[in-house]
């Protein structure tokens, strides 16, 4: 009868082992550090007339390491975090919008990244920039991650 008990307990010590390594080892498909985003830019003020036209993009402070906003088409914005997924806790690892206007470099690491959809044209990095939600009105931009 003792064995049954000590096989008992042991059978139910690995099973609490196998389920806190299952749960806590899962793969983290976003690397940048979650920062609450909350904001509303118009793009009629002076400040962000680069918005008014498709193709045109502004820096904003917020986010883990800044934002870049950047205009989709008329009804469409996008909104990205300005921390290279690649390895966004590195000082310097933050994207800056290219010349060409339609891609974003990590001039650290050399990873490069599609505006219109945030995805990444060549690496190290794998994952695409972390996108924020955008609401357009009209004249306003909400930009959240709630």
């Amino acid at each position: 009868m003792n064995f049954f008990k000590s096989l008992y307990k042991l059978q139910t010590v690995l099973i609490i082992i196998f389920l806190l390594l299952f749960t806590n080892c899962r793969k983290n498909d976003d690397p940048v550090p979650y920062v609450y985003v909350n904001f509303y830019v118009n793009i009629n003020a002076p400040q962000y007339t680069n918005l008014t036209s498709v193709g045109g993009w502004i820096y904003v402070t917020g986010g883990y390491k800044g934002i870049v906003v950047y205009r989709n088409s008329i009804e469409e914005f996008c909104a990205y975090d300005r921390a290279c997924p690649y390895k966004p806790s590195i000082d310097n690892e933050r994207i800056e919008v290219e010349s060409n206007g339609l891609t974003a470099i990590d001039s650290t690491c050399g990873s490069r990244f599609l505006l219109m959809d945030g995805s990444v044209v060549n690496g190290p990095a794998t994952i695409s920039l972390t996108r924020y939600k955008t609401y357009f009105d009209g004249s306003t931009i909400q930009v959240s991650n709630y």
